[in-house]
């Protein structure tokens, strides 16, 4: 999967113009940890928008902010994820980023300023990339995923809660209905899910996973993970009677059962609710329209919302040199520059094929085999003229016994030496002891030349 993933890096523009589907069945899959930051940042379009803004976030990060902002973000900084390495410690490296990113983000766009839903989402970006990254992220998805849900008023979230409860009208007429009768609006239970992006919802794993999707297809993702949690607490009349009232079914959305959060099972849901790009459009203009005939006009004018990452490449067509890897680290070899080949004349030999010649016309060294001072029956005759040293001094203390092989002597040597005397069983006769029998010389202290045989 990784060198999957690295291809496609390389070549992001080709493949999500002509190989669009076999990215998101990718991003449905999962995208390899090692490289969900970076793809992350390429999906969303955060990569180009860095490229094209170099220097920016470094001059946002020098100024220094409205105080009263700033006093705000403080004060928020150690609810996220306080549990997380990264966030554990007040003032450590995660706390100080995620002060720089939110402020950054304050000084880009002072007219929207901040909202806390933004440091849950900055919080998960900075797991996975560093702070301009994560800057550019979140500038992404705030304008092109999520556009006008952290503004003043909140009046983007309160029509996307519109859209989700004309959706569910139609995937779950059994939630709707229970909805409808019991006066839920859409804000009270849904505000959080798609604010955050369900990072303060679901378990770890499943947050990774949906926001691997969700970069790629953009809000519809969203939906259905919403659609999906409310037909698993609700999609039943036994548990329908359990909550007789709206205070009940509040209570249960808020804790929503386990198993239904689960990676596997989730994503598994996810991809079959029938919601597509053109439904959510579809409702999105429906409940603009009644909106307007009811509350008047949006005092929050927001950008047009972007579904997924081919819509945002489309609408800002990025240049090779955007996508460009650029390597975060870069260390220097040790190693020396190559030397540059002479030219060699017509005819004549380089160094390294003299030196092959010659070194093939070199003797082998001579190997000197050392006998074996305790022969077997199959093993070649020694010579009885050469002198046979004592390789284990030490062992001569301990009896050896000639081996039997069904209690008869193994046979005798070639007709040219003298049968040795063979002991059996019942015979107290050893072998011919070492002048070296008392030494106390260790087996480490023998010559390095000198073969032991055990």
């Amino acid at each position: 999967q990784e060198v999957k993933w690295l291809d496609m890096l390389s070549n992001w523009d080709k493949w999500m113009v002509k190989r669009h589907k076999k990215v998101r069945l990718r991003c449905q899959k999962g995208i390899p940890p090692s490289l969900r930051g970076r793809a992350w940042l390429y999906l969303s379009g955060g990569k180009v928008k860095r490229e094209q803004n170099r220097g920016k976030f470094e001059e946002l990060d020098s100024q220094a902010g409205d105080p009263k902002e700033l006093d705000v973000i403080e004060k928020d900084l150690h609810r996220q994820f306080p549990f997380h390495e990264m966030f554990v410690s007040r003032g450590g490296h995660g706390q100080q980023d995620l002060f720089r990113v939110l402020k950054a983000y304050t000084l880009y766009r002072p007219e929207e300023g901040y909202c806390q839903a933004q440091a849950p989402i900055a919080a998960v970006l900075l797991m996975h990339m560093p702070a301009e990254d994560a800057f550019w992220g979140l500038v992404q998805i705030c304008e092109k995923y999520l556009p006008g849900y952290y503004s003043a008023g909140l009046e983007a979230i309160q029509l996307d809660g519109e859209i989700l409860y004309a959706l569910t009208r139609r995937v779950s007429p059994l939630v709707y209905r229970h909805l409808e009768k019991h006066k839920m609006e859409p804000i009270l239970y849904m505000t959080e899910w798609f604010m955050c992006a369900f990072s303060r919802t679901l378990p770890w794993a499943s947050v990774l996973r949906v926001w691997d999707m969700f970069l790629c297809d953009g809000v519809k993702i969203i939906f259905r993970v919403g659609l999906v949690l409310l037909k698993c607490m609700l999609g039943t009349r036994e548990k329908l009677k359990a909550c007789q009232g709206q205070y009940e079914t509040m209570e249960l959305l808020r804790a929503i059962e386990p198993r239904y959060m689960q990676e596997g099972f989730l994503v598994r849901e996810v991809l079959e609710v029938p919601v597509s790009e053109r439904d959510v459009e579809r409702e999105h203009h429906v409940q603009l329209k009644r909106w307007r005939k009811n509350r008047g006009e949006l005092h929050c004018k927001s950008p047009p919302r972007m579904h997924g990452a081919r819509a945002i490449m489309a609408s800002e067509p990025p240049s090779r040199q955007d996508l460009r890897q650029n390597p975060t680290i870069i260390v220097e070899s040790p190693l020396p520059p190559p030397q540059p080949t002479p030219q060699l004349k017509k005819g004549e030999k380089s160094k390294e094929e003299k030196s092959k010649k010659k070194g093939s016309m070199k003797k082998a060294p001579t190997v000197m085999e050392i006998p074996n001072p305790y022969p077997l029956a199959g093993d070649p005759q020694r010579d009885p003229q050469l002198p046979l040293r004592d390789p284990m001094p030490t062992l001569r203390n301990s009896t050896v016994q000639q081996p039997l092989v069904n209690d008869t002597p193994l046979p005798n040597t070639p007709e040219d030496s003298p049968p040795p005397h063979q002991p059996t069983l019942n015979d107290q006769s050893l072998l011919t002891v070492s002048p070296l029998q008392k030494s106390t010389q260790s087996l480490s202290s023998i010559e390095a030349d000198q073969d032991t045989y055990l």
